[in-house]
């Protein structure tokens, strides 16, 4: 049986964002109804506003994010499910400083609906509005056209520094919107799980695993992933996840790439360094570089046993906008 920090499930997601603003006070703030976090001092001039959100249970996404160098304001649903396009429109307004507000939103159906209506509601007002689709997740890629397509997981890390950074260095709308593409673009995930998470106040887990098998791109909602594998060493195990990163990206002799090395929520950070180690050896194999690493717990699936690896495609202008400062309660240099 698994034990959790939990008062009331009905009301846990809101108390941990209470939490998250009483021990951030200086970062951001929480504004209750309709539920959203912002910046607790404002961007000032005519920054371009970065709006992310999605459900809750992958923290310290989106809302930890939230800060200099990367959001202006963060949306979260209840767990694993879209917030309302109300949530989105509102915070949609209070990071609209007169230079638009640029949506970062993963590819889900219900994240796409709710930030179309809130772009649509807002644009009545005159606040112009931008998107950038996250869509990275290898596992979900499909050749004949149906379906929704990948998924957005990790990469959408990057596409938030990345854009962030562009927009306080007062590019325009247009401008980190075009960016924010690119990266997604170059950008491609493969993850894995050892043990299913179990929902807050729950005891059971999603799906269960045998004592050899891990679940291959699974998804960061628990979805089961494209089939079970024999759990390995994580040398193995490391090759299974990047390997077919490398095929998808093109990847070749020469090429420079963002690695982020993701824990999905219970996984030790000794873990996901061992896991970096076999995945710059790997990279070195076929001689492309490591230009930039991020190894720890990102984006999470409440607490499965797991890891995700995330390579994005990097050139000189990406990796001075990375390298740009930030400061956020989940990612700060």
């Amino acid at each position: 049986m698994r034990r959790q920090f939990i008062n009331d499930q009905q009301h846990h997601v809101r108390e941990a964002l209470e939490g998250l603003a009483l021990a951030n006070p200086q970062l951001l703030r929480y504004v209750p109804e309709p539920g959203f976090v912002e910046r607790a001092v404002p961007a000032t001039g005519q920054k371009v506003g970065l709006v992310s959100g999605g459900g809750s249970g992958h923290e310290p996404l989106h809302t930890g994010f939230v800060g200099v160098g990367m959001l202006d304001a963060a949306v979260p649903g209840a767990i694993f499910s879209s917030p309302t396009a109300i949530q989105v429109e509102a915070a949609t307004r209070a990071a609209d400083h007169g230079g638009g507000v640029l949506h970062i939103v993963k590819n889900y159906t219900g994240d796409v609906m709710n930030f179309n209506i809130a772009a649509e509601l807002v644009a009545t007002d005159g606040i112009a509005v931008e998107r950038v689709l996250v869509d990275d997740d290898l596992a979900t890629e499909r050749t004949d056209g149906d379906g929704p397509g990948r998924r957005g997981t990790a990469a959408v890390v990057a596409v938030e520094k990345i854009c962030g950074a562009a927009a306080e260095r007062g590019a325009s709308l247009a401008d980190v919107a075009a960016l924010g593409r690119r990266v997604a673009d170059g950008a491609r995930t493969m993850a894995l799980a050892l043990a299913s998470l179990a929902h807050p106040g729950e005891s059971q887990p999603s799906f269960e695993l045998g004592p050899d098998e891990v679940e291959l791109g699974v998804g960061i909602h628990g979805e089961r992933g494209r089939g079970r594998v024999p759990f390995g060493t994580a040398h193995e195990l490391e090759r299974q996840l990047t390997e077919p990163l490398i095929d998808a990206l093109g990847l070749a002799e020469g090429d420079r790439v963002i690695v982020i090395v993701n824990g999905l929520g219970a996984t030790h950070p000794l873990e996901l360094s061992v896991l970096f180690r076999e995945l710059s050896a790997h990279l070195g194999e076929h001689r492309i570089a490591v230009a930039r690493a991020l190894v720890g717990s990102y984006v999470t699936a409440l607490d499965m046993a797991g890891a995700s690896v995330t390579l994005v495609r990097a050139d000189d202008e990406i990796l001075d906008l990375w390298d740009a400062p930030v400061r956020t309660p989940g990612l700060t240099w």
